[in-house]
């Protein structure tokens, strides 16, 4: 009677089918915490409102033709004739004192008062982000200079900084405000991701792709990476009614988004000197810009609720 052999896996053999399971598991987690996370925002009234508001908001930036038949840039738009007087039922917000519509420029200066809030914190998500998973991968000497320089611009408040850099650079437009508020706002989201990467970098999942032959660059984005964005999406979303809010101070004070341009902190500074006597002008486009500033941040806090396991 023949006995039959029994094939036992290697030490090796084990050990990789070990690390598997983990990365399995680990992959596991991830994916559920972001469908249990997705879940649980669908049934938050306060993630519905504030999505309804940014989409309102973005849907006025991309067409404001769609909510008023006039353009703030055509001839006779402005009459002096016409400067201060309140609202009307054809002029639901009143004039201005150039004498124009500021409904109309209001719907028009959601375009500028958005894209710097959405430039901004592309650019600062992409630099901070690729920046910070560098020092958290690579450490040592690298990860030392690297956080030595990000100390540098995050010792310049945002406004400040913004008014040091402009007074020398220049302002005046979306792009130059928006690349400028970058260059200081970029810190913040790199030590978060630093941070993740250093957490997450020694896991047993990074540790078995490793084993399995991966690369460096294939264990950045396929295994840490996304397990390192919850954080970030949180802070990008609040950031976002952060830099508006930076970019209509800067225009407040004169060095931000400038004439002929339109901004809400544009409007808001040629209102400011005749508030008592015609609040309107002010109210309106300052209402837009506490809407708009409170829904994202908001926004970021029930993104925050949901997809932080500390907060559930």
């Amino acid at each position: 009677m023949s006995e039959k052999t029994i094939e036992r896996p290697t030490t090796d053999e084990a050990a990789i089918a070990k690390e598997i399971e983990a990365e399995e598991k680990a992959a596991a987690r991830q994916a559920s915490l972001l469908r249990d996370g997705w879940a649980d925002l669908r049934k938050r009234p306060l993630f519905i409102v504030t999505s309804l508001i940014i989409l309102i908001l973005l849907a006025l930036a991309i067409a404001p033709s769609l909510f008023t038949a006039r353009s703030p840039f055509s001839d006779g738009f402005c009459q002096l004739q016409n400067s201060m007087t309140g609202p009307s039922s054809g002029h639901l917000f009143g004039y201005d004192v150039q004498g124009c519509d500021i409904y109309t420029r209001t719907v028009y200066g959601t375009r500028n008062s958005v894209v710097v809030g959405v430039v901004t914190t592309t650019v600062t998500t992409l630099i901070g982000g690729l920046v910070g998973m560098l020092a958290g991968l690579i450490g040592g000497w690298a990860d030392a200079l690297l956080s030595r320089i990000t100390e540098v611009f995050a010792g310049l408040p945002l406004i400040i900084g913004g008014l040091l850099i402009m007074s020398i650079w220049g302002g005046g437009d979306v792009w130059s405000v928006s690349l400028i508020m970058a260059i200081l706002g970029w810190p913040q989201v790199f030590r978060i991701m630093r941070g993740e990467v250093i957490a997450n970098k020694y896991n047993d999942y990074v540790t078995a792709a490793r084993a399995l032959g991966a690369g460096s660059w294939r264990i950045a984005f396929r295994h840490i990476l996304p397990n390192t964005l919850a954080p970030v999406i949180v802070i990008t979303t609040m950031n976002l009614g952060v830099y508006i809010s930076a970019e209509a101070a800067l225009s407040y004070l004169g060095i931000g988004i400038q004439y002929p341009n339109i901004s809400w902190g544009v409007m808001i500074s040629d209102a400011q000197d005749r508030f008592l006597t015609s609040p309107h002008a002010l109210m309106f486009p300052a209402g837009a810009l506490s809407i708009t500033v409170l829904a994202f941040i908001m926004l970021g806090d029930v993104v925050r609720d949901a997809f932080d396991p500390k907060m559930r």
